[in-house]
């Protein structure tokens, strides 16, 4: 689901993907509840989206982590 309004921040800090090049083309994740939330790090509004575990690790595991 994409949430189109920023949530509050959580007890949880972003992370910024290991890949990130050093033009700042990256996302940023953090856990959630039972998932997880992505968001871009270059827009500062950025919309978040949130996914369940399973949908988490079915992603890495297509990406190749």
């Amino acid at each position: 689901m994409l949430l189109g309004r920023r949530r509050s921040m959580l007890t949880q800090t972003w992370r910024k993907s290991s890949r990130s090049g050093p033009n700042g083309a990256c996302v940023e994740v953090r856990l959630a509840g039972s998932g997880v939330e992505i968001r871009d790090s270059k827009l500062e509004a950025s919309p978040i989206l949130s996914a369940g575990q399973a949908d988490w690790r079915a992603l890495l595991h297509t990406e190749g982590r």
